[in-house]
């Protein structure tokens, strides 16, 4: 009899996630003083002061346990007009989407969304060993009429990231109608909008919170816009069937209590959010303009950050190194399954200058040029 692996093939085969460069491992690479951190969506503005002074005032409790996010959930309950029951908050929005995956999928059920999706719920989707299915995009956007085809008996879980990390784009309110209508109630639609609050102001946005529908689960976060990224917080809301199931699986203390004073301070600082999406709207306009007028291909981004469809590999890999050795970290997309594509988060006004004078150095110094 042969003997079992001690570890299963799903997760034998499994790549770990790899977060973007950091300053410090670019600074002493390079020998370098200004890095412009472009790479992981981070907010440029820093966090919330209010959040910074909530958590401060929580850290002579730290030998107490957390109370499991039941105060941050009473906020966003009392904010969206819910009940408690309607809601559940985590490390993140992807500790709250690692246990939906834990909490729905079945030996037999499959997974399905669009290629080269998040990256961080292509590694949770496949850890679990259940067959993940996907469609390709339609001009970088979800093709959700395809999607819509592909669902088939074992179906389980949808997962739509409404705005799109890496691409940035959206679907619109008629475009989810429309695929809502093809969907069996038993299919589980995770609607993650990390970068709500980037797009919310759209009119042809579907804000998920005017779809109460009982399949749905909406995931947000604290990471972006409001920069608690560090402190992992996030939050979701959905039928209080699929919250009380959620709650069974979560980790009891989840989230830290330092972490649960950020993001309600940071729900009622409307200045800084304010601020971080007015910076974020001139970033978006400044980067598209730059990277444009070297005749490089953008996705449309409704998000803080721009995709950037390049030629090759071999093209991107290039660009990646000379922004590096500039100071300029931007994200290749190999990872997500994009390998001709790089991500470029907006910065500060002056992050942003650097990096388009990095690339125009860089596609100058290769002599190469390219067509709009």
């Amino acid at each position: 009899m042969e003997p079992v692996p001690l570890v299963p093939p799903n997760i034998e085969a499994l790549r770990p996630y790899e977060a973007g460069r950091t300053i410090e491992s670019v600074r002493k690479q390079y020998g370098l003083t200004r890095i412009a951190k472009l790479a992981s969506n981070e907010n440029p503005l820093g966090a919330s002061p209010k959040a910074i002074e909530a958590m401060a005032e929580t850290l002579g409790g730290l030998n107490l346990y957390p109370d499991g996010g039941l105060r941050l959930r009473e906020v966003l309950a009392a904010q969206f007009d819910l009940k408690v029951e309607n809601v559940i908050a985590g490390s993140g929005s992807e500790g709250i989407m690692s246990n939906i995956i834990r909490a729905f999928l079945c030996d037999e059920d499959e997974v399905l969304t669009t290629e080269a999706a998040f990256i961080g719920f292509q590694v949770l989707a496949r850890s679990r060993g259940v067959k993940y299915r996907t469609v390709p995009y339609r001009d970088w956007h979800y093709d959700l009429k395809a999607l819509a085809a592909a669902i088939n008996e074992n179906t389980k879980i949808i997962y739509l990231a409404n705005p799109n990390n890496p691409t940035g784009t959206i679907f619109t309110r008629h475009q989810f109608d429309d695929f809502y209508q093809h969907v069996p109630e038993r299919v589980l639609i995770i609607l993650d909008e990390a970068y709500f609050e980037y797009a919310k102001d759209n009119p042809r946005y579907p804000d998920s919170m005017h779809y109460r529908y009982d399949n749905v689960i909406t995931l947000r976060t604290f990471s972006k816009a409001y920069g608690l990224a560090g402190a992992r917080i996030g939050y979701g809301f959905a039928h209080q069937e699929l919250i009380r199931n959620l709650l069974k699986v979560k980790l009891p203390f989840e989230p830290s209590t330092p972490a649960q004073a950020a993001g309600i301070a940071a729900l009622a600082d409307k200045e800084f959010l304010h601020r971080s999406l007015e910076l974020n709207a001139r970033g978006l306009r400044y980067l598209n303009e730059g990277l444009r007028d070297l005749g490089l291909p953008l996705a449309p981004s409704e998000a803080n950050f721009v995709m950037i469809d390049m030629t090759s590999e071999g093209e991107a890999t290039r660009v990646f190194e000379e922004l590096l050795s500039q100071g300029v970290v931007v994200r290749p997309l190999k990872a997500f399954g994009l390998p001709n594509c790089l991500r470029v988060s907006t910065g500060t006004d002056e992050d942003n200058g650097l990096c388009i004078e990095a690339f125009r150095r860089s596609y100058a110094s290769s002599g190469a040029t390219r067509s709009g």
